[in-house]
C-alpha cells in the first residue's frame, strides 16, 4: 500500500496516520515494533516500567526495528526525573505525555531533539498543550480505555472542538478500531488516530492472554468510566469494579477508593490475568474487537478499511 501524507506522517515519518497508544501492561517492545514495521507509530507504555526495564525495552526495539517510535509517559509517575533522564540519554524521537501539566517537561524534552505530543480531554487542555510548545495533541473522548476525562465529552464532540480551538496536528483517540472509525475522525478534522484497545489484543501485545480473551468476548455495555475521584479509568466489569461501583454508590472518598486499588492492580488484571480482582482498563470499543491477530495484520486491515472507505463512503458495509 502507498504512503499517505499528512501533517501526523510528516511529523512523526510514518507511513500511516495510524498511532498505537502505550497502554501499561500491553505496550512492549514487541508490539511497538510490529506496529512500526507496519508504517504505523508503535509506542512503548513506561507507565507500568521502571526506567531501567523502559531502556531495555528500546534497545530491543531498536534491535528489531529502525524507524521511529514514541514513548508514553504519564507526568504522575513516581520517579518521573528517572524516565526522563532516560528518554533524554536514548535519544527517543518521540514522547507522549499524560495526566499533568505539559509546560513541566516539554520544553526540556525538545531541547534534546524531542518531538511532544501531549493527550488531553478537553480544548482547553488543547490550548494550554499548544502554549507549552506541544508538537501535537492526542484529542482523547470518553470512548476510551485508561486514564480518562471527568466531563465524559465523547470523541465525536471534543474532536472538532479541539481541532477548531488548535492550529497545532491533532489526533483523535477513544473509540477507534477500524479503518471506518478512523475515517470518520479525520473527516471531523483530526489527522490520526491513536489506537490503543485494538492492539491489546494482538499476539505482541504483553498483557495476559487471559485479558485479551476477555476483550474479545466483551459486548455492548461491558465497560464502564470508574474512579473518578481519583484518575478516571474505563473498566471491564469484573469483581473488582463491582467493588468501586458499590464503594462510589455510598459516597467512598478518594482515600477510601484509593486503599481498596492498592498497589499493582492493574499489573494483576492485565499483565497476570487475575480477571476477578485484577483493575482491566479497556475502550468501549471493544465490544468491536472480535479476534487476536498480529499487530501488521492489524494495521493492514484498518488502512485497507480507511482507502475502501474514502471509495465508497456511504456503502452500507
Amino acid at each position: 500500500m502507498q504512503p499517505f501524507t499528512n501533517r501526523i506522517t510528516q511529523l512523526f515519518n510514518i507511513d500511516y496516520p495510524i498511532i498505537q497508544a502505550g497502554m501499561i501492561w500491553a505496550s512492549g517492545w514487541r508490539l511497538a515494533s510490529a506496529v512500526s514495521n507496519a508504517g504505523g507509530l508503535g509506542m512503548l507504555g513506561a507507565g507500568s516500567m521502571y526506567p531501567q526495564v523502559l531502556k531495555e525495552h528500546i534497545t530491543k526495539y531498536r534491535a528489531a526495528c529502525n524507524k521511529p517510535f514514541a514513548v508514553n509517559l504519564p507526568l504522575l509517575y513516581a520517579d518521573i526525573d528517572a524516565h526522563i533522564k532516560t528518554i533524554i540519554e536514548e535519544q527517543v524521537p518521540i514522547v507522549f505525555t499524560s495526566a499533568g501539566n505539559p509546560k513541566t517537561w516539554t520544553q526540556t524534552l525538545q531541547n534534546a531533539g524531542c518531538k511532544v505530543v501531549h493527550v488531553v480531554s478537553s480544548s482547553s487542555f488543547a490550548k494550554k498543550a499548544e502554549d507549552a510548545g506541544c508538537d501535537a495533541v492526542v484529542s482523547e473522548g470518553f470512548e476510551a480505555g485508561g486514564h480518562n476525562g471527568r466531563e465524559e465529552t465523547t470523541t465525536l464532540v471534543l474532536v472538532p472542538a479541539v481541532c477548531e480551538a488548535v492550529k497545532i496536528p491533532v489526533i483523535a483517540a477513544g473509540g477507534i478500531a477500524t479503518g471506518r472509525q478512523l475515517f470518520a475522525v479525520m473527516s471531523l478534522g483530526a489527522a490520526g488516530g491513536q489506537i490503543g484497545t485494538r492492539f491489546v489484543a494482538t499476539t505482541e501485545a504483553s498483557s495476559h492472554d487471559n485479558f485479551k480473551e476477555m476483550i474479545i468476548g466483551s459486548k455492548e455495555g461491558d465497560t464502564q468510566l470508574s474512579l473518578k475521584k481519583l484518575v478516571p479509568v474505563r473498566l471491564l466489569k469484573n469483581s473488582f469494579y463491582k467493588q468501586v461501583q458499590e464503594a462510589e454508590n455510598r459516597g467512598a472518598t478518594a482515600e477510601e477508593l484509593q486503599l481498596l486499588l492498592g498497589r499493582a492492580r492493574a499489573k494483576k488484571g492485565m499483565f497476570e490475568g487475575n480477571l476477578e480482582e485484577g483493575e482491566l482498563e479497556i475502550g468501549q470499543v471493544a465490544a468491536l474487537v472480535k479476534e487476536i491477530k498480529p499487530a501488521a495484520e492489524v494495521v493492514k486491515e484498518i488502512w485497507a478499511d480507511f482507502l475502501q472507505t474514502i471509495a465508497e463512503p456511504f456503502k452500507k458495509p
